[in-house]
């Protein structure tokens, strides 16, 4: 088939709708000729009615390839594209160009037209923005189709508006987004983050170019003026937003177009914004005036425009006030000067981000002398310069200097010279760029004025004069420097002349000449300083007062006036007026402040005082500026430091104080406020400090000491006292009193300190030290009654003092009754002693005199001389709530003090008279917790439930009192409730671990539940941590360790374990020397550790005591005591060598406890009473060489014992030491007996194993050395016992054999099986190295004894001397010397290790 033929095929195919047969027949032309373009066109047109567009695009793209020029395949490749929708959007776009392009040359622009609107329209509704812009793109001019269809197409400005519009949206939309996304990073700033995005998003921007392309093709001027202004607000985002280094280009772009708009006179803000904002003018002069006047013309509600309206109609405005501009149109009103601020400062607050506004406004209210606001509108200034700088990239170095400079220049004036280094630094750092800035040097000059030093404020001030030689200002300050500085004949001179050019009448030269007329007056008054002369009315007087005159709020002339009415003319009202006028009108007059507060403070004012030397201070003129020569004011801060120390402020006085002392170092009365204000709040380390440091002052040169040091010392021994170093206290006070003898304050302190110090000796245990410091109290205390017998504290001191004595009982004796009696005999009348007088009975007649009625008792006197001084403390404070309260309170405890120290039924009015003063104290002062705790204690053994509530409520008040719950505890313990007990000696403990009362309450429930150990335990802390004055530790503890020693016998070869109970109890004794029981258990410890001589000396006392109780009361638990006492009194007697003595008390001992049913003693008590009596007689008759009476006395012993084993040892002993035949044979018979009744008793065996050795009985030996081997095996048995037993065996392997080698072979394999037994004793292995003389066994000994020394074993000084010095060397040898000097051991073996050595 032809080709031609094909293709009329193929035609057909397409018309009939056969798209598969059109391909196959297409495909067939193309086969034989691949370039047909119909082919190509019939091929794309059935792929496309086929639903196959990409095959169809293709088709239709190779067709129009293959034939360009033709359009039918260009129109195919549209159909194809539109049939797709969104998906070939901008290959539709190339398509159509080429399809318009092809009719428009074809002059077909119809069809050119019709097909570029259809793609326009297609693209708005199936393309993205994108799509749409790059199609709308096609219109535009610069374009092929735009050539053909000109006229035709929409007008270029329409087409870029739309584009502008979306490009506008699409930014905005992204901008949002990236900021959205961006700032949730870590460490992300919205701020940063924004510009960041902005700088991205412009850099690929063309929205400037489309505004200006609008601008370039637009015939609407509103449009132009619109977008004008867009293209502006776009550079000027541009420039805020771009990096540093491209702002100057695109800073004068934005300038361009800014100065563009104002040149045309176009009215928008931000133009002229940028036009008057961007000029960095060294002076406002150079400004524009047109543009100024028309900026207010064009914006006058515009913050900028307020400003400059107020500006430019002010009096320092450089331009003249224009009213009406060229057209005649009015341009500014003339304002009134009252409304000008006013409006400036609107208007500034309407612009805050404007530099010029600031500057403006800061000139303007330095204009004004508003030098407070000038600075903080300055300072504001300064930061938007910053910003703004910033942001436009401009330095801006000349409005900077400017608002410096005027901030410099009110900083001088403002709360001088608080802000003068400030100042300072400002105008040194403008005179570096611009030497000759007349504000800068005028600034420096009255600086260095203030900080005098005028010789180079003279400098300054010259300069200044020579650049504006017509500043009379400048002049008239120059000359004052000069007058400062000594010159005052020129001073004067100089400042006359300027007087003509300062005229009265004008409002801003009066003040100048006031200032003036003063100087000329302070001049003539330091020329002349006669008397004389300075109460001349015609020489300063008249200057001041012209100045008064001239200027009625002048403040510095009426303190020149107040000082010649104070000093010259006599005439102090007047004169204290004047500084009253001076000081309202100005707080810098700083000498009217101090002669007024010194003058209120002498009055005792101290609220006006605080007032005068708080704006003193608040003016800053107190601290000089770092580096300034001029002398700072410490008494502002001293003055403010009394008062506060008055108000008991304490902190804030100590500040004040510290300010003064920064300023003054030598300041000696701020030293002692700063001292009393540490003491007061409780800060005394820090007193100590300075009072020492204020009282080294006295000898120092140039320190002037304004009144007597005495208070001084006065307080500085308070301190000490108030530290616990009574004996610097007590010093300090008396060589104060030395010049001053009768200073009640320094007395009462003394007493005070004397009676604290007593307390505190009786605390730690010195008991003779609180005695002697009482009577020294109560000597003092009779220097003071007689001038002033109603003070409070005395009275209280001389109770505190007499209630000592009761806490001491030994000393009774040295109680100073004849004192007491002349202490107490200077009241008035005895009504201020009767004070419950009803109740305890206690009145000033119970106080017996010398001659009346019976004397009563040393220590009943201390209680009752401490009761009538606290009854006299009441009388003292009857007008005092608070100290009436706390006399009651003390008056309470001296009660239950009588209380205690009284039997059970006299004592009882004590204890109601107690519980009546501490519910007076309540009704006093209900919200004390110590005296709820007080009547709880007085009330527990009277009404627990009350006791109960009065302990609940302190805990209610004050729950972290470790006494109280201690209280509480005792409380339920003696109810028996022991789980109530517990919880509160816990809340006790965990509160304050250190209150020893606390452990001691927990030990007395351990106690009570049959924990002896753990009672011991707690016991022990508590009297490790106790005060020494408490009795119930002592006495509790020493019970306590002698039961657990009774429990554990070898708990007594510790002597250490003995010491702190033997402290204790020496202690109790000068505490209670009546308390016979602890006396008699001291003497008991005291013959444990081998004090015989100490025992016996306290067991005399103790059967002295106990006799005389018993013939007074003839009371069987008298007779047991005596007996006890007699019985343990021999036994001592008999360790001393006082036989005769011992046997004597052991008699006396039996006989009182010979009637079992009469003696007051237990069977078992006086079954071991008399068996120790038995033996101590029997051993004193023994070394008294009475036999007879031995025996029988260990006869007897041995039936009071039921025949113990350790009786008929003794026995033994005795009648086979000093007996014949017959008492050899009875003693052997007993000791038969004892060893088949007691078998494994060692003392027997090992006695019967020693007399068979002695009479050769092999037989006998042979026996006791099984029973010896059997033994020692036993568990239980001690070192002593064991090595008993091991030296009889080896003595009897040694008497067993013939020969003395055998005896030493036999001896050796005993020590070794003794080892093999018990490889841990000390003794076997001694023995072994001494028969073999090895040296490893020596030092196996030396081992074993160093690890059974107590309290691991019982081992003492002497067996552990011995084991060193069996090693042998020369280092163990002297160890040998220092554990037992008195040994051989140590020596020899000494002697024997340095003769080998040599």
């Amino acid at each position: 088939m032809s080709t031609k033929t094909a293709l009329k095929a193929a035609k057909a195919a397409l018309d009939a709708g056969d798209q598969d047969k059109a391909i196959a027949e297409a495909q067939k032309v193309l086969s034989s000729d691949p370039q047909n373009y119909f082919a190509r066109l019939f091929l794309a047109r059935a792929y496309e009615l086929q639903g196959n567009p990409d095959e169809a695009a293709s088709t239709y793209d190779a067709a129009a390839k293959s034939k360009p020029d033709d359009s039918q395949a260009w129109l195919g490749l549209c159909s194809v594209y539109e049939s797709q929708n969104s998906q070939r959007v901008d290959e539709y776009r190339e398509a159509v160009i080429k399809v318009a392009l092809l009719f428009a040359k074809a002059d077909d622009l119809h069809r050119s037209q019709t097909a570029i609107d259809k793609f326009i329209s297609f693209a708005k509704k199936h393309g993205s923005k994108a799509q749409y812009k790059r199609a709308l793109k096609c219109l535009l001019p610069g374009t092929p189709i735009y050539e053909y269809l000109e006229g035709r197409l929409p007008h270029p400005s329409q087409t870029y508006i739309r584009l502008a519009d979306m490009t506008e949206t699409e930014e905005a939309q992204r901008i949002k987004q990236e900021i959205a996304n961006r700032r949730t990073r870590i460490g992300a700033k919205l701020g940063q983050v924004t510009t960041d995005v902005k700088r991205e998003v412009y850099s690929e921007s063309n929205l400037s170019r489309i505004y200006q392309d609008i601008i370039d093709w637009t015939t609407a001027d509103d449009v132009r003026r619109q977008y004008e202004e867009k293209l502006l607000e776009r550079a000027y985002d541009i420039l805020v937003n771009c990096p540093p280094e491209a702002k100057a280009n695109q800073l004068d772009t934005v300038l361009t177009l800014a100065e563009g708009m104002v040149i045309i006179h176009h009215e928008f803000k931000l133009a002229w914004d940028l036009v008057l904002e961007s000029r960095d003018l060294g002076d406002l002069q150079q400004l524009d005036s047109n543009v100024l006047y028309e900026y207010t013309a064009l914006f006058p509600s515009s913050g900028l425009g307020k400003v400059l309206e107020g500006w430019l109609t002010s009096e320092i405005s450089p331009f003249p006030i224009q009213e009406q501009s060229k057209d005649g149109d009015e341009i500014a009103k003339p304002l009134a000067p009252e409304d000008r601020l006013l409006v400036m400062t609107e208007g500034l607050a309407e612009t805050e981000a404007s530099p010029l506004a600031h500057r403006l406004v800061a000139h303007y209210l330095l204009h004004l002398e508003e030098h407070e606001s000038a600075a903080d509108t300055s300072r504001k200034g300064l930061q938007a310069v910053a910003t703004e700088s910033l942001k436009m990239g401009l330095s801006m170095q000349n409005t900077k200097d400017a608002l410096n400079s005027v901030l410099a220049t009110s900083l001088v004036y403002h709360q001088a010279p608080r802000h003068h280094v400030e100042a300072r630094r400002l105008f040194e750092d403008i005179l570096q760029r611009k030497p000759k800035w007349t504000p800068a040097l005028i600034g420096l000059g009255l600086i260095l004025e203030e900080n005098e030093e005028y010789d180079r404020a003279i400098d300054f001030l010259s300069q200044a004069h020579r650049e504006e030689p017509s500043n009379v200002q400048v002049g008239t300050e120059l000359a004052w420097c000069r007058a400062q500085n000594g010159s005052y004949a020129e001073a004067q001179q100089e400042l006359e002349a300027y007087l003509p050019d300062l005229s009265a009448n004008n409002p801003r030269s009066r003040e100048l000449r006031a200032q003036v007329l003063y100087r000329i007056g302070v001049c003539i008054w330091q020329l002349d300083s006669s008397k004389t002369a300075r109460k001349s009315r015609t020489g300063a007087y008249a200057s001041f007062l012209s100045a008064i005159k001239t200027n009625a709020n002048f403040a510095p002339a009426y303190t020149s006036l107040g000082i010649y009415y104070t000093d010259y003319s006599k005439d102090r009202k007047r004169g204290r007026q004047c500084f009253q006028k001076a000081f309202e009108l100005s707080p810098n007059e700083t000498v009217a402040a101090e002669r007024l507060a010194q003058s209120f403070a002498d009055q005792g004012d101290w609220e006006i005082v605080e007032v005068i030397a708080q704006r003193v201070v608040d003016t800053g003129r107190a601290k000089p500026p770092p580096g300034s020569k001029r002398k700072g004011l410490s008494w502002p801060y001293s003055a403010l430091g009394v008062v506060q120390m008055n108000r008991q402020e304490y902190q804030l006085a100590i500040t004040s104080f510290l300010a003064a002392l920064r300023i003054n170092p030598d300041d000696y009365q701020s030293y002692v406020g700063l001292g009393e204000s540490y003491h007061n709040s409780g800060r005394y380390n820090s007193a100590l400090r300075t009072f020492n440091h204020a009282l080294n002052l006295r000898g120092q040169d140039g320190v002037s000491l304004a009144g007597e040091t005495w208070f001084a010392e006065y307080m500085l021994a308070n301190v000490y006292r108030e530290l616990g170093e009574y004996d610097e206290a007590i010093t300090g006070l008396r060589n104060v009193l030395k010049p001053r003898p009768h200073e009640f304050g320094v007395l009462t302190s003394l007493l005070q300190t004397l009676v604290e110090k007593a307390w505190r000796c009786l605390e730690t245990g010195l008991f003779g030290q609180a005695i002697a410091e009482s009577r020294n109290a109560i000597h003092i205390a009779v220097d003071i009654v007689s001038e002033h017998p109603s003070s409070f504290n005395m009275w209280k001191a001389v109770g505190d003092a007499c209630v000592v004595f009761s806490w001491v009982q030994s000393d009774d004796a040295k109680f100073p009754t004849d004192e007491l009696r002349q202490l107490l005999h200077i009241s008035l009348d005895d009504s201020s002693f009767r004070a419950l007088a009803e109740v305890d009975s206690v009145t000033l007649k119970t106080f017996a005199t010398d001659g009346d009625e019976k004397q009563t008792s040393n220590l009943s006197a201390a209680i009752v001389a401490g009761i009538l001084a606290f009854k006299r403390a009441i009388d003292c404070c009857t007008h005092d709530p608070h100290a009436q309260a706390v006399a009651w309170y003390n008056l309470g405890w001296a009660e239950q003090r009588a209380y205690s120290y009284s039997t059970a039924s006299s004592g009882r009015q004590y204890l109601k008279a107690a519980v009546r003063c501490f519910k007076r104290a309540i009704e006093l002062e209900a919200g004390n917790s110590e005296f709820w705790n007080a009547l709880g204690v007085v009330t527990s053994s009277l009404n627990p439930k009350v006791a109960q509530h009065s302990l609940i409520r302190s805990l209610h008040l004050n729950e972290m009192n470790a006494r109280v719950w201690t209280n509480l505890g005792v409380l339920y313990l003696s109810q028996n409730d022991h789980e109530l007990a517990h919880q509160a000696f816990g809340r006790a403990q965990s509160t304050d671990p250190t209150y020893a009362h606390a452990w001691l309450g927990e030990g007395l429930i351990a106690l009570l539940l049959g924990d002896s150990h753990e009672a011991l335990s707690h016991f022990t802390h508590a009297l490790e941590i106790a005060e020494s004055s408490s009795l119930i530790t002592k006495r509790q503890y020493a019970v306590s360790i002698f039961d657990h020693l009774l429990a554990t016998p070898t708990a007594s070869n510790d002597l250490t374990t003995l010491i702190q109970p033997i402290f204790a109890l020496e202690q109790l004794s000068r505490q209670a020397p009546a308390d016979l029981p602890y006396k008699h258990l001291s003497a008991l410890f005291l013959e444990r550790v081998g004090n015989h001589e100490a025992a016996t000396a306290a067991l005399t006392s103790l059967c002295i005591e106990a006799e005389a109780e018993y013939e007074v009361n003839e009371s069987l638990p008298s007779l047991a005591r005596f007996a006890h006492a007699k019985c343990d009194l021999a036994r001592n007697l008999l360790a001393t060598g006082d036989f005769e003595a011992a046997a004597d008390n052991a008699e006396t001992a039996l006989d009182l406890s010979a009637d079992a049913e009469n003696s007051g003693l237990e069977a078992s008590a006086r079954t071991k009473l008399r068996l120790s009596a038995h033996l101590t007689a029997g051993s004193a008759f023994h070394y008294l060489q009475k036999h007879k009476d031995a025996i029988g006395m260990f006869r007897s012993a041995i039936q009071e014992s039921n025949a113990d084993p350790d009786v008929v040892c003794s026995l033994v002993q005795i009648l086979w030491a000093h007996g014949g035949e017959d008492e050899k044979t009875v003693a052997r018979e007993q000791l038969f007996e004892c060893v088949e009744s007691w078998p494994e008793h060692v003392r027997s065996v090992t006695l019967l194993g020693a007399i068979s050795a002695l009479e050769d009985d092999a037989e006998s030996m042979a026996a006791v050395e099984d029973d010896l081997v059997t033994l020692r095996t036993k568990h239980g048995l001690t070192m002593s016992e064991r090595g008993e037993i091991e030296n009889l065996l080896a003595a009897c392997a040694a008497l067993s054999v013939d020969s003395p080698a055998d005896g030493d072979v036999r001896a050796l394999a005993e020590a070794q099986a003794a080892i093999a037994l018990h490889p841990d004793g000390t003794h076997a292995w001694s023995k072994l190295a001494e028969l073999s003389g090895d040296v490893y066994a020596s030092r196996m000994a030396l081992k074993t004894a160093q690890k059974t020394v107590p309290p691991w074993g019982d081992v003492q000084a002497e067996g552990l001397a011995t084991a060193f010095a069996g090693v042998g060397t020369i280092s163990d040898a002297q160890r040998s010397l220092v554990l037992a000097p008195w040994l051989r051991d140590g020596r020899d073996a000494l002697h024997e290790a340095l003769s080998g050595s040599i």
